[in-house]
Order: C-alpha cells, then sequence, then structure tokens
C-alpha cells in the first residue's frame, strides 16, 4: 500500500497505472481517465490489458493473459526490475489490486496500490513525473495461482471475495449458475474498506481474516471471486496485514461453472 503524499514524493523509477473500470460499462474507465488522471499515468482495461481471450464453456469471465504478452506490455510501458509500479482505481481498489496481483505474478516485487485511489490524489492535488528506465529480464513470479484441476476444499481453505447474497446463490445476475464452490468460505472484499475508501490498519484486517480462518487448521489459502478480479483484493489485504500470501484462482466461480461436475452449494 502506498499513500497519495508518499506517492508524491517518490521522484524517480516509478511507474503509475490508472485501472478504473466499470464492469457494467466497459468503456468508463477510460472516458474517467480521458476526462483527467495522475499526470502520466497510463491507462490499463481490465478486458483488454488485464485479461486473455474469453473461451467460452473453458475460461471464466477475466482469465489471465499469457504471461509472456503481459510481462511484454509492462516492458513496453516503462517498467523494468528498477520501477516502481503503482495501481489505483476509484473503487476502494478493486480493479487495482487486480494489477498489483498480477505485477507480482510477472516476479516484479516493487508494486502498490494508491489507498484511497484516485480520490486520495485528487485531495492533495499532487503531480508526478514517471521516469523510464533500463530493461532487464524477468525474475521469477512472486505470487502463486491455482488452477481449476488443483481447488480442492479438501487441501485448501478457499476464500470467496463476492458480496454474501452471491455466494449463497441470491440476486446472481452475472453468471448462468448461482452459489459457491462447495466448502468455501464468504470474504467480501468490500470489508477490507474503512467508510472513507481506504484499506482498514492492518491489525485490524489481521484479525479479521483471523477470524475467518480460525477453524481451518494449516490448511493454506486460494481467494476466488466471480472472475478473478476482486478476489486479488482479498489477497492484497492478506499481505498488507502481514499474513502469508494466498494464492489466486484466476478463473474463479465463472470457470468453476464450466464444468458440470464441479461441486457447488447454495
Amino acid at each position: 500500500m502506498i499513500g497519495a503524499e508518499d506517492l508524491a514524493a517518490l521522484s524517480t523509477d516509478v511507474r503509475v497505472f490508472d485501472c478504473r473500470f466499470d464492469l457494467a460499462d466497459a468503456d468508463a474507465g477510460g472516458r474517467r481517465y480521458a476526462e483527467g488522471h495522475i499526470r502520466e499515468a497510463a491507462y490499463l482495461h481490465l478486458n483488454n490489458d488485464l485479461s486473455g481471450a474469453v473461451e467460452p464453456g473453458r475460461t471464466g469471465r477475466h482469465p489471465l493473459p499469457d504471461l509472456g504478452v503481459f510481462r511484454a506490455m509492462l516492458k513496453a510501458n516503462g517498467v523494468d526490475s528498477k520501477t516502481q509500479v503503482v495501481a489505483y482505481d476509484d473503487m476502494g481498489g478493486m480493479f487495482a489490486a487486480r494489477l498489483w496481483w498480477m505485477v507480482r505474478w510477472s516476479g516484479h516485487r516493487a508494486v502498490a496500490v494508491l489507498d484511497g485511489g484516485y480520490q486520495a490524489w485528487l485531495d492533495r492535488e499532487g503531480t508526478h513525473t514517471a521516469s523510464d528506465s533500463a530493461r532487464a529480464p524477468a525474475p521469477p513470479p512472486v505470487s502463486m495461482r491455482l488452477v481449476r484441476e488443483h481447488v480442492d476444499a479438501a487441501t485448501w481453505t478457499l476464500l470467496d471475495a463476492r458480496a454474501s447474497d452471491r455466494f449463497r446463490g441470491e440476486n446472481e445476475t452475472i453468471d448462468p449458475v448461482a452459489g459457491h464452490i462447495a466448502g468455501a468460505l464468504n470474504a467480501p472484499f468490500q470489508a477490507n474498506l474503512g467508510d472513507d475508501g481506504r484499506f482498514l490498519e492492518s491489525t485490524t484486517l489481521r484479525r479479521r481474516f483471523e477470524a475467518l480462518l480460525a477453524d481451518e487448521g494449516d490448511k493454506p489459502v486460494v481467494c476466488y471471486c466471480g472472475s478473478g478480479v476482486t478476489a486479488a483484493h482479498n489477497v492484497l489485504a492478506m499481505v498488507h496485514a502481514g499474513m502469508p500470501e494466498p494464492a489466486l484462482y484466476p478463473g474463479s466461480w465463472s470457470e468453476w461453472i464450466t464444468d458440470p461436475g464441479n461441486p457447488v452449494a447454495t
């Protein structure tokens, strides 16, 4: 996590990415970016830049892109081994956390989410100029992803980041099947934020997740949601809380339900 004041204090080797998006209007984020953004920030579109091609009946709604393609995109945007990457949105980190996770997945550790998002930046009325520098080979991944074949509630503690009504199978308006992966626990990502839209204190977040996981023993955690986007918010929150980084199931619910044989609960 990085605050607006700390971001403004950075002077070199930083690349800022605007991740604003609206699931109901795929062009809204681009329009908001055109209306105003942190100076020299680049815009990344959830569907076009932070997701791969959707294959009906096989993938979820926001599958990960090819890792090589994503690394090339970062490189083309001036990110090298010394660059501090900062992601922001205007939805409490809902979409910025996706980029945060993906940058770590690419092997790059120096990445943060702007706490409070674009509004926090506007509140301090700052400006910042990013810089380019020499490129370096990509290191191995920092974050771990899980493929559908390895998702097993007996082995993993599954945390579903969707709202509780969707988790229970109520008010499902996005995916064709309602419910959740059998054995999963519900951890709505919105509960990571305070009323001001900023992440809760790390100690508060730690208490939240420790309470959720109290009966799970030593099983490692994997986070999922509808399509692998808001699940990264929980990954970020747990890392911010000083807990072991959980894995991400990028395909999430929308991929899980492409196989009628996968267990579903309501």
